[in-house]
């Protein structure tokens, strides 16, 4: 009798051990306060958890451009740090961070925050899939994000990223047009001309709050020289978007948007 009670203690506390720590680390949320990136007056709050291997994601932004798609995506690396970038990106002296200048500091796209389908860098600029600002500039998303389609990583380095929200309308006439900053540099770089500034430049960016100090970096990574260096795969993935963009021309943009 006392060999059969020792033999049904033990597999019971085994799997208490091996199961236990797992489930609690699972469910620690993540908070991060979206600042203003571009003077624009856009904030938000975002939280990340974890929830059995899959990822729920919650984002409520204000100041947003009204009626118009916003690409936002999860920025970074598992297996690196980066950071929001400041007002020392602004390399042209233009008054704004323009989306190579904050590529270095925020890293390339880890996880696209699609209201349906992929959510990989593939769909960065997808933004039939995006969320809506409404008409008060409120912009509302949640998704939970299978463990599938999360890269490997994702959960174990939360701390290590930050959410980025794009779009911005610095005149307040409802477009993302030419008149306030011109023509995207970015798009140029990549051989795509009449592409307002506006429809690419970042709005928003966020990062994790409970990150230890010490792991966000105070710079940038290396990214080499040239207009288009560092830029790595979300100038690709962007390409075929801008390039519509250019087709479509200069028109409101929940209108020119809405045609990728």
């Amino acid at each position: 009798m006392k060999l059969r009670n020792v033999l049904l203690v033990i597999p019971v506390t085994g799997l208490a051990l091996v199961f236990g720590p797992v489930a609690q680390a699972n469910e620690e949320s993540f908070t991060l306060q979206l600042g203003d990136i571009n003077g624009t007056g856009a904030t938000g709050t975002a939280t990340l958890t974890p929830t059995g291997g899959a990822l729920k994601v919650s984002i409520k932004s204000k100041g947003m451009t009204p009626n118009a798609p916003h690409a936002q995506h999860i920025h970074g690396a598992a297996s690196g740090h980066f950071r929001c970038p400041d007002k020392s990106a602004d390399t042209d002296g233009d008054g704004f961070i323009n989306t190579e200048e904050g590529l270095p500091a925020y890293g390339d796209i880890f996880v696209s925050l699609t209201t349906e389908g992929d959510t990989t860098k593939a769909s960065g600029l997808a933004v039939d899939r995006m969320p809506k600002a409404n008409a008060e500039g409120v912009l509302t998303y949640e998704r939970t994000i299978e463990a599938s389609a999360l890269p490997p990583g994702t959960i174990a380095n939360l701390k290590n990223l930050h959410i980025v929200q794009h779009g911005i309308d610095v005149n307040g006439n409802g477009t993302y047009d030419m008149e306030a900053l011109g023509e995207s540099t970015f798009a140029k770089s990549l051989g795509v001309d009449g592409i307002p500034e506006e429809a690419t430049n970042p709005a928003t960016c966020g990062m994790v709050t409970a990150a230890a100090p010490g792991s966000v970096p105070a710079g940038g990574v290396e990214t080499g020289t040239g207009p288009s260096a560092g830029i790595g795969s979300e100038a690709l993935l962007l390409l075929g978007g801008l390039a519509l963009l250019g087709a479509a021309g200069t028109v409101p943009a929940r209108r020119r948007l809405g045609r990728q």
